[in-house]
């Protein structure tokens, strides 16, 4: 499992020109699940979004986490995101969890966060072709892993 993050002023995801998620300052998450992502993965990536520190303190120092800014997060599942980069001009998705496995993850990951976190909690269409905007604040941007 992978969480690309994005610290954000908003960001809006759509599909098919309908808005479905949409918050203002907090995390754009892009999700990649890989096989045998289970509920220990998955609990500690939830801890990381949540408990991350990438905004400014009173010191402008990135020391206050999503969870003490009770900003907003925006989830989106990606299996792009798990791709297989490492040889040849085109990706391999053999490294991504097969489509039911990375939704039933996904979608877990989606109910810790809305238990945990105070802040809203957004999410995209898990399978759609979506459109994401953003207003990526920084820029900052990191790949986290369990």
């Amino acid at each position: 499992m992978l969480s690309l993050i994005q610290r954000v002023t908003s960001a809006t995801v759509s599909v098919e020109g309908e808005v479905i998620g949409t918050i203002e300052a907090g995390l754009l998450a892009l999700v990649g699940m890989e096989p045998g992502d289970g509920e220990a993965q998955i609990a500690r990536m939830a801890e990381r979004l949540l408990g991350y520190r990438v905004f400014a303190d009173e010191a402008g120092r990135m020391n206050r986490s999503l969870a003490d800014t009770g900003g907003g997060l925006l989830l989106v599942s990606q299996f792009t995101l798990a791709a297989d980069t490492r040889s040849g001009m085109r990706p391999s998705f053999t490294t991504a969890a097969p489509p039911a496995e990375a939704e039933q993850g996904f979608n877990r990951l989606v109910d810790i966060c809305r238990q945990k976190h105070a802040g809203r909690v957004e999410t995209g269409r898990f399978g759609a072709h979506m459109m994401i905007s953003l207003v990526n604040d920084g820029p900052v941007t990191f790949l986290l892993r369990p």
